[in-house]
């Protein structure tokens, strides 16, 4: 649905984005990550044809951003990090007005408008004037007008930036309920968001894509170990001698200064070892009682600040 190829934007004699590729199937929802000024916001500029890019390509739907860039407007709704809105403007008007703008038929304007005001549960602020609307509801407001055309494409750049907890719940339930149905680019900075909505993660940094990969992958690729937390009670310190016993453990961390009756431990097991069962069956056969444990894989955070400091570290 999304196709970028080897695609480079230069600001005057400065690269934003260097000669980057990938590509983003149907229904997909794909976490777009990088710090600031990584590149994030110039690529779904293009995609969504605010400009072209200097050299290489993107298409949207079969269309090149370059040579058809009416048609790739027609297939895709963008929400920038802040929307700029009428915000005189009562909710119905507005969208109706933005349906009109975007060539939607009069006839067919209504039936969008009442889809997209359900599907945005806007029905409460249907009248009301967007400028007296909580941060929340302006931004379910600027959700409607990328999906009152009925797009296939979505790219949305911090949409749940500034709202608090309930609300980014809310607009994140809505996005993912979009999955298969639209092609959706996210780009956040929560990376949380990310693991919980996406399915697919490109990150870039300085200009240049260091990742793709799926959210389950990007963990198990990007480490060389992972973790057991466990609980148990009795002698920590002769808890912590058993485990350093068992094969494939790397470290173990916790238990020092701890009490009797609870004490907690970091296991550092090497990569695609699993010995949860094992040191399950240690604890029981020592005489100490089981009363945690669980498997930790490396967080899409851990992936992401590794990868990052790695490539400042090789430049």
């Amino acid at each position: 649905m999304i196709k970028i190829e080897k695609m480079t934007k230069m600001y005057g004699m400065r690269a934003v984005v260097k000669n980057i590729s990938f590509e983003v199937q149907k229904g997909e929802i794909l976490g777009f990550l990088g710090p600031n000024g990584a590149g994030k916001t110039t690529t779904m500029r293009i995609i969504t044809g605010y400009f072209p890019p200097t050299d290489g390509e993107a298409f949207v739907a079969g269309y090149s951003v370059i040579e058809q860039p009416l048609e790739v407007k027609k297939r895709v709704g963008y929400v920038p990090e802040n929307p700029a809105m009428y915000t005189d403007m009562r909710v119905n008007d507005y969208l109706r007005f933005i349906g009109a703008v975007k060539g939607l038929p009069k006839p067919r304007i209504g039936e969008r408008l009442e889809k997209t005001v359900g599907q945005c549960a806007l029905e409460s602020v249907y009248t009301r004037r967007i400028g007296e609307l909580s941060k929340g509801y302006r931004q379910r407001v600027a959700l409607g007008q990328a999906l009152i055309n009925d797009p296939p494409v979505l790219v949305l750049d911090e949409p749940t930036s500034g709202l608090d907890p309930k609300q980014i719940h809310e607009i994140r339930e809505l996005i993912k309920s979009m999955a298969g149905e639209r092609t959706i680019i996210l780009s956040t900075h929560i990376l949380p968001e990310v693991s919980m909505t996406c399915g697919k993660v490109v990150i870039i940094n300085e200009g240049e894509i260091i990742a793709v990969d799926s959210t389950d992958n990007l963990g198990h690729k990007f480490t060389e170990s992972h973790r057991i937390e466990l609980k148990a009670a009795g002698n920590p310190s002769k808890i912590t001698d058993m485990l350093k016993k068992i094969d494939g453990v790397k470290g173990v961390d916790g238990g020092a200064g701890a009490a009797v009756s609870a004490a907690g431990f970091t296991i550092e097991v090497e990569k695609d070892k699993d010995i949860r069962a094992e040191v399950a069956r240690r604890i029981v056969e020592g005489g100490f009682d089981l009363l945690e444990l669980r498997y930790k894989s490396m967080s899409l955070e851990d992936v992401f600040l590794r990868l990052v400091t790695e490539e400042e570290g090789e430049r």
